[in-house]
């Protein structure tokens, strides 16, 4: 038996929910996402718990929380919960003033209505380099809206720009229990996750205790379910969670989900900067013969990316960083890109951002995640995904829509020498990155970035 074919059997081995597959539904752009989390909101009648990095204090965060709020007024026993991360919510955006964040609407709303909701601060870490909230998975009722994006203007296109990711709707209560519970008996239940829409709320120090409690539960932490018999009619959806890089159960089936293909990989990523064990099995798939397609941003498409025009910061080195790690695995795999073996894919739209995460195999396995795929992921961060197990490609016309769609504003490269060089970037950006490789940080940037 062949590698492949044996890290296939590991994967088939996993528990899995029984799914019909019209019960999924993928949206396309970030305008449907946002109508149909208002809507999804409007109707609820039991449950909303909303996960995400953070809540914004923009416009199309206060529509979402006064979806919310109506919604509990309405109907006071409706089970609101909002969880973002702690040390997010309590700081400006990179390069702000000093300001109380995200945290200061949350009071504001709490105090105007009789019926509060509880936004949740969740502590990875004692402090955000090493570790945040990066679960993902909106649990409405029955159904969970799984999306990488986070809540704020650009992610949900409240105005003319909007920031890419994937989008699917599940309809499934075994699903979205398993992952409800999970919030309420990890997080929730932990003294360290705090309402953040109290006035007087706990330092991080004094949290340090409850919060190193909470890593060590989540490190070994993971979904509930009864796994199912999976009917010829029917997919089946595995939903994972993982944290830290020793005995992490989504890093390990990521890798061997690379690790089982035959025919066809797919990558998504919006930062090009995989951790070493996926970089491995890429490599190991290209020698297998398989068929490898690799989309990622353009430098121009990251959320970090300012343009040489404007005034320059530190952080706008960030995607060039990413990009020669780009130019140098494709140099590395010339011979792979020539023969159209290698497929890498630029994605550009205007002056709009790319943030899509996923894997698709073989058409038979796709994995929906907020997982970036990069070390941070790899070892840092709290992150989660839905496997889905398509044996008999009942999703293959879906999920080809959503890979045209994703591909429709992408550039394919024939050469590595189509991507620019540390040459031709600005000069102050040039300056940054020899300094950063004179004192090899980039090693460490790459780890925490």
């Amino acid at each position: 038996m062949d590698s492949a074919t044996a890290n296939k059997q590991l994967i088939d081995q996993l528990p899995k929910i029984a799914h019909r597959p019209d019960q999924l539904e993928t949206l396309l752009d970030a305008a449907s996402f946002r109508e149909r989390l208002l809507h999804e909101i409007a109707q609820a009648k039991s449950r909303i718990y909303l996960v995400a990095l953070y809540l914004q204090d923009d416009e199309a965060g206060r529509s979402i929380l006064d979806a919310l709020y109506e919604a509990k007024q309405k109907n006071p026993v409706l089970d609101i919960k909002v969880l973002v991360d702690w040390h997010r919510a309590q700081r400006g955006l990179i390069g702000a003033d000093k300001s109380d964040g995200n945290a200061a609407i949350y009071r504001e709303y709490a105090e105007k209505f009789t019926h509060k909701i509880e936004v949740l601060g969740v502590p990875v870490r004692n402090r955000e380099v090493f570790g945040v909230l990066h679960l993902k998975g909106f649990i409405i009722d029955d159904a969970v809206i799984y999306s990488g994006a986070s809540l704020n203007d650009v992610y949900l296109a409240q105005h003319d720009r909007y920031r890419y990711d994937r989008y699917h709707v599940i309809k499934s209560k075994p699903l979205a229990d398993s992952m409800a519970n999970f919030i309420g008996s990890t997080l929730v239940a932990s003294d360290a996750v705090t309402c953040l829409s109290q006035s007087c709320r706990p330092n991080t120090k004094a949290l340090k205790p409850a919060i190193r409690e909470l890593r060590s539960r989540l490190q070994s932490a993971s979904y509930k379910f009864i796994s199912q018999h999976i009917n010829d009619d029917q997919i089946g959806l595995t939903p994972m969670v993982g944290l830290g890089k020793r005995k992490n159960l989504l890093n390990t089936q990521i890798c061997r989900l690379i690790a089982s293909a035959h025919q066809e990989l797919i990558i998504c990523t919006p930062y090009f900067n995989p951790p070493r064990s996926v970089m491995r099995e890429i490599r190991r798939a290209l020698r297998r013969s398989v068929n490898v397609t690799i989309i990622v941003g353009d430098k121009t498409a990251n959320d970090f990316y300012i343009p040489p025009e404007e005034p320059f910061r530190t952080i706008s080195g960030l995607p060039y960083l990413y990009e020669i790690n780009l130019r140098n695995f494709a140099r590395r795999n010339e011979a792979a890109i020539a023969k159209r073996q290698l497929k890498i894919h630029l994605w550009k739209h205007d002056n709009n951002s790319f943030h899509l995460k996923g894997i698709w195999v073989d058409r038979s396995y796709m994995l929906l995640t907020g997982n970036n795929l990069n070390p941070r992921a790899w070892k840092l961060d709290l992150e989660n995904a839905i496997l889905l197990h398509d044996k008999h490609k009942l999703l293959e016309c879906e999920a080809q829509r959503e890979i045209d769609k994703i591909l429709e504003h992408t550039q394919l490269i024939g050469s590595y020498k189509q991507i620019e060089k540390l040459e031709v970037y600005p000069a102050q950006v040039q300056k940054l990155l020899k300094r950063i490789k004179r004192i090899r940080a980039d090693h460490l940037l790459n780890q925490i970035l």
